[in-house]
């Protein structure tokens, strides 16, 4: 899809974004299953090392690594329905055979963990091809003043997914057995995939002639092209800096808590669910703040710097929240940092669907890859990060909550290269010679020369 063909077509309305909001709703109904149910049989009923889940899981944020080339491929057919519909498929089909691996693993180990790589591997092919391709659909047919609250509908919808799909299947894969385990995962894969098909029945409009998004280019070009934009280079790096930082927080927050405070499981799991809860009230402060500004980058710049900064400060006060002892307000600290999570992540997203367009035309896909690549990357590297800085803190300090000061002042100090990336979104500046013969500029100049 391109501009020439959006202009003829009107902006979608809210029913619109709700339908393209179920695609990933769809979308990450199949990926929890994968990561949560499935991990938990692999540790507990087949009492294999937690390692492993963990691996299939960093295989399928790998593999993301293809969106540039993926959003190639949808730039140079000109429309994205397909590479969505094809995108759900294969995730669809991941998320069977990963369910069939992790049952075969039960009886024959070494050929589930191959299947289960293939299939982890088509899982991040999956959601690399059609979510890739929904967001630029989504920048390309929402007006901009709407793309701040359409980014964080989208979001949430995603969340809803992942909320409806462990609430389900968890009560059906009661008791556990392998053929019922495949049986709820193909039901799953099937409704995801009807649901996504549903929604994007003729929302892209009539197809649009080849020669309207330009001329075939091989992915190495385009891909150096958009990576000689100084405003897509800065935001892709921006994304890989502050989504690492983000993702670190995952899996340290809750056992702080235990550790650090003596909670119980229940106990942390219900902290958890307020930090959750910051991060939704957060996501919908920027759709409401966001619309009301019109959707201007400018704003939402001071949006992710106050939200990078904020999680910075919180992050600080709870690496001396172990010398506060039961006087700190660990509650209100949990919602506090989820609100500037949720805050800085949906105005990322919004900035992310303003600048897709930002740069030469034809490029679209390439540089929703760029930024996706950079998010999937950063996340499977996060947690393992943040794990991994905790357990050298314990080495170096000799204790427990020495670990976690570590990890929480290296965490901050990430938020804080953030904020200072987020300063020059959307006007990041190049050297003044590369800039004049990029790629795109060298293309106009012999354009108005031939002309």
């Amino acid at each position: 899809m391109n501009g020439t063909q959006n202009a003829a077509l009107p902006p979608l309305g809210w029913l619109g974004i709700v339908r393209l909001g179920l695609v990933q709703t769809a979308l990450g109904a199949v990926v929890v299953l994968t990561t949560a149910a499935l991990n938990r049989v692999m540790v507990v009923e087949h009492a294999l090392p937690a390692s492993l889940p963990g691996v299939l899981v960093a295989l399928h944020y790998a593999v993301q690594m293809l969106r540039p080339r993926l959003g190639h491929g949808s730039d140079q057919g000109g429309r994205r329905t397909p590479w969505i519909i094809g995108g759900m498929a294969v995730l669809g089909l991941g998320g069977v055979l990963a369910a069939v691996a992790t049952a075969w693993m039960g009886t024959a180990l070494v050929p589930g963990i191959a299947l289960a790589v293939l299939a982890f591997l088509l899982v991040g092919l999956g959601v690399g091809a059609a979510g890739t391709s929904l967001l630029v659909l989504l920048a390309a047919r929402v007006a901009p003043q709407r793309r701040p609250a359409a980014a964080s509908l989208v979001w949430i919808m995603m969340i809803a997914g992942f909320v409806l799909t462990t609430a389900i299947a968890g009560r059906l894969l009661d008791p556990y057995s392998g053929p019922r385990l495949v049986a709820v995962a193909a039901g799953v894969a099937v409704l995801a995939f009807l649901l996504a098909l549903l929604a994007v029945a003729g929302i892209e409009g009539p197809s649009a002639a080849r020669s309207a998004s330009g001329p075939r280019t091989a992915f190495g070009p385009a891909l150096r092209e958009v990576w000689a934009e100084p405003v897509a280079r800065h935001f892709t790096i921006f994304v890989f800096v502050s989504m690492l930082a983000y993702s670190a927080q995952d899996l340290i927050l809750e056992p702080f808590a235990g550790t650090v405070f003596g909670m119980t499981l229940g106990e942390t799991t219900r902290l958890s669910s307020v930090q959750h809860g910051g991060v939704l009230a957060g996501m919908i402060l920027i759709a409401i703040v966001g619309s009301l500004s019109g959707g201007r980058v400018a704003v939402l710049r001071g949006w992710i710097l106050g939200g990078c900064l904020a999680a910075a400060a919180l992050l600080v006060a709870l690496a001396g929240a172990g010398m506060a002892g039961a006087a700190f307000p660990l509650q209100a600290s949990f919602f506090a940092l989820g609100l500037a999570n949720g805050a800085f992540a949906a105005a990322a997203i919004a900035s992310m669907m303003q600048l897709v367009s930002q740069g030469a035309e034809g490029r679209q896909g390439v540089r929703m890859g760029l930024f996706g690549a950079a998010q999937a990357i950063a996340f499977g590297a996060g947690g393992l990060a943040g794990t991994v800085v905790l357990d050298l803190g314990r080495m170096l300090t000799g204790s427990a909550g020495g670990g976690y000061v570590t990890v929480f002042l290296a965490d901050a100090a990430l938020f804080l290269a953030a904020a200072l990336l987020a300063r020059r979104i959307g006007r990041a500046t190049a050297d003044p010679h590369t800039e004049r013969y990029s790629p795109g500029n060298v293309r106009k100049l012999i354009g108005r020369q031939q002309a």
